[in-house]
């Protein structure tokens, strides 16, 4: 018979597969396809960036708010599964119509304001509520790595599909249409449909440990939130960490990756989905496998080995990008680099994922009181940060070298492609003209800014952990020991 855990640790994760397709979608592939459909020059883009980091400054608020109310809920679904179904749905809605209108100049960036706001707001009622469920699954430290580390698989398994398919069927020979916008507007069709249906895994399949619903909810003001985040130091200082290192991670697939791909050798979405394919690959090990490390590895230990796993892959990508002519070998180093420096960001991604999650037992043993969904509120907070912040890098890229001088002429060819004025073959050897046009420095340009900037940011993460992170194994084992000594003496 199978227990309600075991059943758990299968709907749970695979509830985050769609949910973590839209999420790719908009957050990676956005920029991308603005830049190959709509002509900017520099008021337009700087405006789009602005929007966007605007709106993440927002969630500065908006998280912990939303991890207040959720906190507040009480329904007979309990605290999370309410905000996880509306959250999902309003999300497909505004994602949907993110790719799929024609407006073009200022009226698009007045019309991407509103949207990119809107989804701020929908995605983390559904972010929040969704890992904010992890700790009233489990409060064992073993359990709750399975939990995270199979719902991290599951959501990369979701983000590496889309990551595979999404440039692969909106650039280049194989694009739904013939022609970039209409190829996205039909995968954010069916991507929006996907994601509720995942969901439904944990809204339908999950019981969590309501156990707390029993009692009031306590009044929290904005005051309190500020006043539970600043005084909880170990979360402040991964917090920290966690934004570091999500901020280098993030530069390859915000952008800059995907220009320099297609810049270099050709535009092709399956070169590019070939390039996030192998270079994910190997992250699939450590969602498997990561419980199992934990266990043998302490966690600071195993950061000083994968960053030194990064440091070569970097090494790999850099020396082949600087040293050799535009080849398909230039592409296999690179690729094989990426895959190497990936798979040390995503297990530092795993162990930042799990050290948040611990701070809640530290604010328990601290002041009394778990707030475990505002404690994990942080964590979707700090990711879109992250991502405002690889946006303003990216942005910051494109106009340093130039990039938008040869997007926006693909992005013409790619409207009268939609229009019907030229013919799929005929936009395809223009965009190649275009190309050969990109100078060597554009490109190497590129190329340093997502393998030394990565590789910088991940190991200023890796020393603040080091020196400031205090919750290891045997501290926070320590801690959940004293904890359950405090209950039973009750």
């Amino acid at each position: 018979m199978i227990t309600q855990e075991k059943k758990n640790l299968w709907m749970y994760p695979l509830g985050t597969v769609g949910r973590d397709m839209v999420y790719t979608l908009f957050t990676n592939y956005i920029l991308t396809f603005i830049l190959f459909t709509r002509t900017l020059d520099s008021s337009h883009l700087a405006a789009i960036t602005a929007i966007m980091i605007a709106a993440r400054i927002f969630d500065a608020l908006n998280d912990p708010i939303m991890g207040n109310i959720i906190e507040r809920t009480r329904t007979r679904w309990g605290k999370f599964k309410p905000w996880l179904l509306v959250g999902i749905l309003s999300t497909s809605l505004v994602v949907f119509a993110a790719f799929n209108n024609n407006l073009q100049g200022w009226p698009f960036v007045w019309f991407f304001g509103g949207i990119y706001f809107m989804y701020s707001i929908t995605y983390t009622m559904n972010d929040i509520a969704y890992w904010g469920m992890v700790p009233a699954l489990s409060s064992d430290g073993h359990s709750r790595n399975q939990f995270t580390s199979r719902a991290t698989l599951f959501a990369g398994i979701g983000g590496t599909l889309a990551a595979i398919l999404i440039p692969m069927l909106t650039t280049g020979p194989h694009a739904i249409g013939g022609n970039t916008a209409t190829a996205y507007g039909m995968v954010a069709l069916a991507i929006c449909i996907i994601s509720p249906l995942f969901a439904s895994f944990t809204l339908f399949g999950v019981k969590e440990n309501r156990s707390d619903m029993a009692i009031p909810p306590t009044k929290i003001s904005i005051r309190m939130i500020i006043k539970t985040i600043v005084s909880n130091d170990q979360l402040l200082w991964i917090s920290l960490v966690f934004l570091i290192q999500q901020v280098g991670n993030g530069i390859v697939l915000g952008g800059v990756g995907s220009t320099y791909i297609y810049f270099e050798f050709g535009y092709s979405g399956a070169l590019y989905s070939l390039f996030t394919t192998i270079g994910m690959s190997a992250t699939a090990f450590l969602m498997i496998f990561y419980p199992a490390i934990s266990k043998k590895i302490p966690r600071k230990k195993l950061m000083a080995i994968m960053q030194m796993v990064s440091a070569v892959g970097y090494f790999f990508m850099l020396s082949a990008g600087l040293l050799m002519g535009p080849t398909m070998t230039k592409f296999i180093i690179i690729t094989i680099g990426y895959m190497l420096a990936n798979f040390g960001q995503y297990c530092f991604y795993l162990i930042m994922m799990i050290s948040i999650i611990n701070t809640v037992e530290y604010h328990e043993y601290t002041y009394g009181s778990r707030n475990e969904a505002i404690i994990t509120s942080l964590r979707p907070f700090l990711t879109k940060l992250a991502s405002a912040l690889v946006v303003a890098i990216t942005s910051v890229s494109y106009m340093v070298f130039g990039v938008t001088g040869f997007s926006n002429r693909i992005s013409d060819m790619e409207n009268q492609t939609a229009r019907k004025l030229i013919t799929e073959a005929e936009k395809l050897s223009s965009i190649n003209t275009i190309l050969q046009e990109v100078q060597k420095s554009q490109t190497k340009g590129l190329l340093i800014v997502f393998t030394v900037v990565p590789l910088v940011l991940m190991y200023l993460s890796y020393l603040i952990y080091k020196r400031k992170y205090r919750l290891d194994e045997g501290e926070y084992d320590r801690i959940c020991a004293e904890l359950a000594k405090r209950k039973a003496a009750k």
